[in-house]
């Protein structure tokens, strides 16, 4: 069939723009390729060829950018409690390691406590400032990690075509995931990206459960409520580790000199503000025999529990049940501002003797614990003392300190008040010691001493003597405890 010249001329011209525009596709990717990122290039006319027309290639954006890589300095960030300074103890990375938010960095000792800190930034680790046991100042650098800056400007050539993602193909967050260093832990093992797990915690953080849960393919069930054995087990006593040998004494051939610690520098500190206090003492003997009884009763049922019941949360429960008739015990004095300032919350510290020396870690608002409850928190800031990481709230905000130091031996003490407390009880060794019965008849009775020092500047010696009466009676009557419990 014979073509009319008008279409003639139509074809070829629409031949000649394909011709063209193709050409100057082809000048323009060169241009690419020899010039510097970011120079201008030409731009096609729109209209010039239609998307149905154009080669498969001219659809999808041509970019010229690669990632910029930089170096940011991570920096000791205050944390808390007026600490300038710590010392680093151990490195949880090395040069070259990949790390990602909140994975742990470093573990870092106050003089009030051990710190773990975790990374702000993901990249790889190219620096430590640090050996171990140096020392960090507050907003000197710790790490320098190389992270993924933000890429260079794209240069589009020509508008992308839209693809259409397949139904079936998984969508990832390209979002920060929310999850502790152990979850962390967790997914690495199982090969599993944080990004594919739906975290069903706080603010869609990423717990170990959904972790369980994506692995097995459903979704994480709830956990099953506690339910307290209905019959005591049966205990069978752990045998006794024999007592380590007494190392033997080794001379000295020449003098030492070491620099003090975070703990020592602390207890300097604390010391020459106690000595600033004008202290008096007092000091008595109680009768445990009653609560030698109750407790040799509850410490079976505390054990099938998880709990190792002692004397010490007795103690600390009468404490607070005395200091609830004597709230001037539990409060501090600032001659500044001349107020004594009430505490409503019994926060008793116990002083614990650590491989890091001399702790003081609190227990929190006894005044609503049960006894068991208090056993529990002695326990776990015993477990936490003995591994060095108690943390700055355990050993902040105590408002009367108690210090176990019959423990070790000896029975009277004269214990130094921690500032700003104005009141401290030292408990000396239990002994069974003979003891005449109303009856007159002499029997063996579990005597401990107490020794007391307190504030002469807010607490006179017959406020001092009342609380320790009071105190007294509970332990030696520890049933009467359950009368004034809330």
């Amino acid at each position: 069939m014979a073509v009319s010249l008008p279409a003639r001329l139509q074809a070829r011209t629409l031949l000649s723009g394909v011709q063209h525009q193709t050409s100057v596709c082809c000048r323009h990717i060169f241009t690419i390729q020899h010039r510097l990122v970011g120079a201008p290039a030409p731009q096609l006319a729109p209209g010039h060829l239609t998307p149905h027309l154009a080669p498969r290639f001219l659809q999808r954006t041509l970019s010229t950018s690669n990632p910029r890589l930089e170096i940011l300095q991570f920096n000791l960030s205050d944390i808390g409690e007026g600490i300038k300074e710590v010392t680093v103890k151990e490195w949880f990375v090395k040069v070259g390691d990949t790390v990602a938010q909140f994975d742990n960095i470093c573990e870092v000792q106050s003089d009030k406590a051990s710190v773990t800190i975790t990374s702000k930034y993901d990249g790889v680790v190219t620096k430590l400032y640090y050996e171990v046991d140096g020392i960090a100042q507050t907003g000197d650098p710790l790490v320098d990690v190389q992270v993924e800056g933000e890429a260079g400007a794209a240069v589009p050539q020509v508008a992308e075509a839209e693809e259409e993602v397949a139904p079936d193909e998984p969508q990832k967050r390209n979002v920060k995931v929310l999850a502790t260093p152990a979850v962390r832990r967790i997914a690495q093992e199982f090969s599993v990206s944080l990004a594919d797990v739906r975290g069903t915690g706080k603010d869609g953080r990423v717990l170990k459960e959904d972790i369980s849960a994506h692995v097995e393919g459903a979704s994480p069930a709830p956990l099953p409520a506690f339910t307290p054995p209905s019959t005591p087990r049966p205990l069978t006593p752990a045998p006794q580790a024999p007592p380590p040998p007494r190392p033997a004494p080794v001379l000295a051939a020449r003098d030492r000199v070491e620099k003090t610690g975070p703990i020592v520098r602390a207890m300097t500190r604390t010391m020459v503000e106690a000595l600033k206090i004008p202290h008096f003492g007092y000091s008595d003997e109680v009768d445990l025999s009653a609560l030698v009884r109750l407790r040799a009763e509850l410490k079976e049922l505390c054990a099938t529990r998880g709990i190792k019941l002692s004397y010490m949360p007795f103690i600390v429960k009468a404490t607070s049940l005395a200091l609830l008739h004597f709230p001037i015990l539990n409060s501090s004095l600032d001659t500044q501002a001349e107020t004594i300032t009430y505490r409503a919350s019994h926060n008793i510290a116990v002083a614990m003797d650590t491989p890091q020396g001399l702790l003081v870690p609190s227990i929190k608002a006894v005044q609503e614990l049960s006894v068991f409850e208090i056993a529990g928190e002695l326990n776990r800031l015993q477990q936490l003392g003995s591994a060095g990481k108690l943390s700055t709230s355990d050993l902040g905000g105590g408002t009367f300190s108690l210090s176990n130091i019959g423990s070790i031996g000896g029975t009277y003490a004269s214990p130094v008040i921690l500032p700003p407390q104005v009141a401290i009880g030292a408990l000396g060794k239990m002994q069974t010691v003979p003891r005449y019965s109303p009856s007159g008849s002499l029997a063996p009775a579990q005597v401990m001493t107490v020794s007391w020092s307190a504030d002469h500047r807010c607490i006179d010696g017959a406020t001092m003597a009342r609380f320790s009466n009071m105190w007294k009676g509970y332990l030696e009557a520890p049933g009467s405890m359950v009368l004034d419990m809330k």
